[in-house]
């Protein structure tokens, strides 16, 4: 059904501005944009007066582990190679079906209240099927997020059995999946090399072939922790970028995650390409990977999106929180409080993550997608109002968010989950993981 939504404040072009209308279509797009008197509005259409309340494009989350969200906690101030062994290693395999599903639910649903209206999922507990990622989108479906699968393509023989594939049945399963989904108004898939850790290089070259042969782009870990680039340059003789170079896979199709450990040459070489860069600055930091560097990356032309990786390495699955550390980082690191302001963040957690994960949304204007979430105007973190913009980057916290709508249904009203009972899902959660353990007890 046909909405027409008047908030008090409403971002348009990165300013919010007042006494300004959204229609939103029967097809879940943005129909109309402007002064109400000036819309041409059908009859019987309801106006949802969101009185004391912004209205914003939904977050995108534009790199995540859904299934990790039922290891938060358990391989905490750990080093990167214990949380892989004892905790990723350890209870992965122990999932199926059941279990990846309800990892799906719990991270979704915490995303949705979080005010994120497209994740993307980049899943690899594929166990020779194509299971596991069905799971993933019926969660995303039931709980009613945008999803983009990052289907992984993986086949380091040291992972568990359940990871790995060959790479033609690596390259048949995506195909048949994207296949699968392709038309649907909801689900996105496309391939997902691993890493250069992960992903030999048949499999890297294969993913992005497919990407190509697929009209998408193509999602792939690079140069994350300080041994993946020793170990790159000790088995290929290359830095991880000068690698995927000689590999040929190096274009705007690119979207490299984390990119912590990247020299000057490969900085300008990621720009030449057209390569795009999906940043998880709260996760680098929980496991002591590093600091990307960003301004430089964005000197050069790489667009950036923001994600929040997964719940067994950052804690939390709000955009918002990654908004605020991708500015700080940057500030802190180059001593010079200008050195990367919010509305450049907030593009980053929005537009870019959008577009990168293969969605016309991230932005109030007509033709969109209807992905909106509305903030609190009352709720002290966004007080005072002298400029908005900052206060939602900076200091806004959850209690803010209250509505959150994707593509035209309400799927959050007053901060309370409409599409399923988040006690259900806690309960759930608590089945799947009653006997486990803190990694090292």
């Amino acid at each position: 059904m046909s909405e027409l939504l008047l908030a008090d404040h409403t971002l348009i072009d990165g300013r919010f501005v007042r006494d300004v209308a959204v229609l939103v279509g029967d097809d879940g797009k943005i129909t109309a944009v402007g002064p109400e008197v000036s819309l041409q509005v059908p009859d019987g259409t309801p106006r949802i007066a969101l009185s004391r309340k912004a209205l914003l494009p939904g977050c995108v989350n534009a790199h995540n582990h859904s299934f990790q969200s039922l290891l938060r906690g358990i391989a905490d101030d750990k080093a990167f190679l214990v949380w892989r062994d004892q905790a990723l290693y350890r209870y992965a395999p122990r999932l199926g079906r059941e279990g990846t599903y309800v990892g799906a639910l719990f991270a979704f649903g915490e995303m949705l209240l979080r005010g994120v209206t497209t994740v993307c999922d980049f899943f690899y507990l594929h166990d020779d099927s194509n299971d596991g990622a069905e799971a993933v989108i019926r969660a995303a479906r039931d709980v009613g997020i945008r999803l983009t699968l990052a289907r992984t393509m993986y086949d380091w023989d040291g992972a568990p059995k359940l990871f790995r594939e060959s790479v033609a049945d690596a390259t048949r399963r995506t195909r048949e999946l994207h296949a699968a989904y392709r038309d649907h108004p909801l689900v996105r898939v496309v391939p997902a090399p691993h890493s250069p850790h992960a992903a030999s290089s048949e499999m890297v070259v294969a993913g992005a072939a497919l990407a190509e042969e697929l009209d998408t782009f193509f999602h792939m870990h690079v140069a994350e922790e300080r041994f993946e680039v020793e170990e790159t340059l000790a088995n290929y003789g290359q830095t991880p970028v000068r690698w995927l170079e000689s590999l040929g896979v190096l274009s705007p199709r690119a979207c490299l995650v984390h990119c912590c450990h990247v020299d000057p040459g490969e900085v300008a070489l990621m720009g030449e390409q057209g390569v795009n860069l999906l940043y998880n600055p709260n996760s680098n930091m929980f496991l002591g990977d590093g600091i990307t560097p960003l301004t430089e990356l964005l000197e050069v032309g790489v667009r950036v999106a923001l994600g929040t990786d997964g719940g067994c390495s950052n804690n939390r699955v709000s955009v918002f929180d990654e908004m605020r550390a991708a500015a700080l980082l940057q500030k802190v690191r180059h001593q010079n409080g200008t050195a990367l302001g919010a509305e450049a963040v907030f593009e980053m957690g929005t537009r870019n993550g959008a577009l990168l994960t293969g969605w016309d949304a991230g932005i109030i204007a007509p033709g969109r997608l209807a992905d909106l979430i509305t903030v609190d105007l009352d709720d002290l973190s966004t007080l005072p109002h002298l400029d908005l913009l900052k206060n939602v980057v900076y200091s806004m916290e959850s209690t803010a968010l209250s509505d959150v709508m994707v593509g035209g249904r309400w799927v959050v009203q007053g901060g309370i989950l409409q599409t399923m009972s988040t006690r259900e899902i806690g309960r759930r959660v608590a089945e799947i993981t009653r006997d486990w353990t803190v990694a090292g007890s």
